[in-house]
C-alpha cells in the first residue's frame, strides 16, 4: 500500500503570484491570501494526494524576524493549519493534515542550524500551534542529524502523541548522506530511542534519494518514503532571500519524475509525493499510475 503526499506549496504560491517572490512571500499569503492556500491545498486533494502539509514552512522566527514579525509566528503556524484543515473539510474527502517542522534557519544549510537549546522552544511553540489541526507532524528537509533529533523530541514531547515523521535532505551528489555530510546510517542512529514512526528524504533530487532509499532500507523496519524536488543544483551560500537563484531542472519532466518515483517505490518507498516545483497535475499523474 502507498500513501501518496501532496506536493510544493511556495513554487505554486509563486506561479500565481509572482510578486510573492520576495521577501515572507508564504507566509504573507496566509493573511493576504487565505483562500489562495486553501485553493492549492483543494487542487492536491483533488489530485488525489492522501497527505497535505500544512503552509508554515516560512512561519519561524528567523524569517519573520525580517520585517519584525517574529512575535506572530504562533499565530500564523496556527492559521496554515487551519487553513489545511478548512481544504479538507471542504473536499470531503478522507484526507490526513500533515504539520511541518521545517528548519529554522535555512534549507540546506546544515553549517546555520541553530543549537538545540535555542531551537528546541522555537519547534515546542510551532508544535503547540499546529496540534489542534493536524493529524500527523513531518520534521522535513532536515539537513543534519541534530536538527532532525530536536524536531522530532519537541513533536513527540508535545504533540499529544500524534505520529512524528522524520524527512533529511541529502547531499545531491548521490550516495553522499546528509548534506551535513553524515551519513543515512548517522542520521538514523541519531534518533534511537525517539518513536518515530517513519523515515523519509524530501527536497533533494530525485536520483540521490533513489540510492538513499535502498541505505534507508537496510537500516530500519519502519515506512519510509520520499518527496523529491525539481530545483537545480543548490549553489554554495543559497538562502532564501538572497540573490542567488536555483531554478527548475529542464531535465525532469513529469514523466521522468513519476517514473523516478516508481523506483522509489521499487526501492522501499511507501510514502511518495513531491516538493519545490513537484505540483498538483505531477502528483495526479503519479497517482494516476498507483491507483
Amino acid at each position: 500500500m502507498v500513501t501518496l503526499l501532496d506536493g510544493g506549496m511556495g513554487r505554486e504560491i509563486q506561479q500565481r503570484r509572482p510578486q510573492a517572490a520576495h521577501g515572507l512571500w508564504s507566509a504573507r499569503v496566509l493573511v493576504d491570501e487565505p483562500d489562495l492556500v486553501v485553493e492549492i491545498h483543494r487542487e492536491y486533494i483533488d489530485a488525489g494526494a492522501a497527505v497535505i502539509t500544512t503552509n508554515n514552512y516560512s512561519t519561524i522566527p528567523s524569517y519573520l524576524g525580517k520585517e519584525g514579525m517574529q512575535g506572530r509566528y504562533r499565530e500564523l503556524t496556527r492559521l496554515a493549519a487551519t487553513l489545511a484543515r478548512l481544504a479538507v473539510r471542504e473536499s470531503g474527502k478522507d484526507v490526513a493534515v500533515a504539520g511541518s517542522l521545517p528548519p529554522l534557519e535555512e534549507s540546506y544549510r546544515a553549517d546555520l542550524v541553530p543549537p538545540p537549546d535555542v531551537a528546541r522552544p522555537i519547534y515546542q511553540g510551532v508544535v503547540e500551534a499546529l496540534r489542534n489541526d493536524v493529524d500527523l507532524y513531518v520534521c522535513e528537509t532536515m539537513s543534519s542529524a541534530t536538527e532532525a533529533n530536536t524536531a522530532a523530541s519537541a513533536a513527540l514531547g508535545h504533540g499529544g502523541g500524534k505520529p512524528v515523521y522524520v524527512s533529511w535532505t541529502l547531499a545531491e551528489t548521490p550516495g553522499r548522506g546528509l548534506r551535513s555530510g553524515e551519513s543515512v546510517r548517522q542520521a538514523v542512529d541519531a534518533l534511537a530511542g525517539l518513536a518515530v514512526d517513519g523515515y523519509l528524504f524530501n527536497c533533494t533530487h530525485p536520483e540521490a534519494i533513489e540510492v538513499g532509499l535502498r541505505e534507508l532500507k537496510a537500516l530500519t523496519t519502519k515506512p519510509i518514503g520520499c518527496y523529491p524536488n525539481r530545483l537545480n543544483k543548490v549553489p554554495q551560500g543559497w538562502t532564501l532571500d538572497n540573490e542567488i537563484t536555483t531554478g527548475l531542472r529542464g531535465d525532469l519532466p513529469q514523466h521522468i519524475y513519476v517514473a523516478a518515483m516508481l523506483r522509489s517505490i521499487a526501492a522501499g518507498a511507501s510514502i511518495v509525493g513531491g516538493c519545490c516545483g513537484i505540483g498538483p497535475s505531477d502528483i495526479r499523474a503519479l497517482g494516476e499510475r498507483l491507483f
